[in-house]
């Protein structure tokens, strides 16, 4: 099933058949080329707005990134997918302090190459219609009442311009210019370093291994394989250097030899974070990073970024209602509630939570993905309720 037949139905148009209306916003302005940015573009762009996306960089090309995601992409975005999908995961291992186990998936996570995905996301919005213009940098943005007027600077010109568009949408990033611009605080971030290496000879490249180790972070290490070769080493940190000094230290004691390293600045998710604002009347949005629509306990934004960007063009398109933001919040908000919790783990913790990870736990892990959290949870601590009394000790007794 093509994108466009698959939300055909989430748009309900209000106006009479075959016109906008008067309600209805004929310009639309996208500030950064990232994925959530790129499928907003296109979702507008095939339902008839005028569409320009604008992006700092020469090109629409990002550094490489692996990136990993729940098959809930696939319900998603569909075909493209498989045009981008690198590898597959059907297993996942934990580790804690000399403890181990395994937990099978049903249906597997996708690896994706983020340059290729958004390589991939630039071609489909421009054939839907969308005009993507490089080299243009977002410097301000001011309002008539009627329009959004913003400055941006040119790479090919020593003097700013100024453009107009009945609406903007931020989509550049986790310090992103517009969300400062039309007054939403600073976000704090994370920072992600990962480090490509030869993945281990008792390792293979259907399996991502996690390691919790409390004492370096309060996130994890991960092994994700991106071919049957290789695969990326990471670690989360509330710093650069931090993440870098700590994935070295885990590198050397482990005896791998990093290839090549990739880095990357992560929201911090805000609790009920919002996600639209006006200035005089006039709307601004914004999706991803920029939006903060990162899963706060593994900080992965691609599933909730694209979420957040169908979540935006039905709010677009029909008058300001979005079912998918209501569904988005609650996954944003049960994702906030776990990294509190997990925040406060010692090793202990974790090795009892291996421990409690019964067979019947395990099914239900296999069965849903952290991309459906609710049901999940709900799931697994009816299997395991000590699961749970383990999360509430952890919130109630912890800093």
């Amino acid at each position: 099933m093509e994108l466009r037949t698959r939300y055909a139905k989430a748009w309900k148009r209000k106006e009479p058949s075959g016109s906008l209306g008067s309600y209805m916003p004929k310009d639309v302005a996208i500030i950064g080329g990232s994925a959530a940015g790129l499928l907003t573009a296109y979702l507008l762009a095939q339902r008839g707005l005028q569409v320009r996306l604008f992006e700092a960089s020469d090109s629409v090309a990002p550094p490489r990134r692996t990136l990993i995601a729940t098959n809930y992409l696939s319900g998603l975005i569909g075909p493209l997918c498989e045009g981008i999908a690198i590898n597959k995961i059907r297993q996942y291992e934990l580790f804690a302090d000399g403890r181990s186990t395994k937990i099978s998936l049903r249906r597997p996570d996708l690896i994706i190459e983020r340059s290729k995905l958004i390589h991939s996301l630039a071609v489909l919005a421009e054939e839907s219609g969308a005009q993507i213009l490089t080299g243009r940098r977002f410097l301000s943005m001011e309002t008539n009442g009627r329009q959004l007027n913003f400055i941006l600077s040119r790479n090919d010109n020593r003097w700013p311009v100024e453009e107009s568009a009945d609406i903007i949408v931020g989509a550049d990033g986790a310090l992103s210019k517009v969300a400062q611009s039309a007054g939403w605080p600073k976000q704090s971030t994370e920072s992600v370093f990962q480090a490509v290496v030869e993945l281990p000879k008792d390792m293979t490249s259907e399996t991502t291994r996690v390691w919790f180790a409390p004492e370096n972070t309060s996130y994890f290490y991960w092994l994700i394989p991106h071919s049957p070769t290789q695969g990326v080493l990471g670690v989360i940190g509330t710093e650069e250097r931090k993440a870098r000094g700590d994935l070295q230290g885990f590198l050397a004691r482990n005896a791998l030899v990093p290839i090549e390293f990739q880095t990357a600045s992560v929201p911090r998710y805000t609790y009920r974070i919002r996600f639209h604002r006006k200035m005089k009347g006039c709307h601004v949005y914004l999706v991803g990073d920029a939006a903060g629509h990162v899963k706060a306990s593994t900080v992965g934004g691609l599933v909730t970024g694209f979420r957040g960007a169908i979540g935006v063009a039905e709010a677009i398109l029909n008058g300001g209602s979005s079912r998918q933001f209501k569904a988005l919040r609650l996954e944003l908000d049960l994702h906030y509630l776990i990294r509190k919790g997990l925040n406060c783990f010692t090793l202990a913790d974790y090795v009892r939570l291996l421990d409690l990870l019964s067979p019947s736990v395990k099914h239900s892990l296999s069965l849903f993905n952290r991309d459906d959290t609710g049901r999940l949870l709900c799931h697994v601590f009816f299997r395991q309720p000590r699961l749970l009394l383990l999360g509430l000790r952890s919130l109630l007794t912890g800093q």
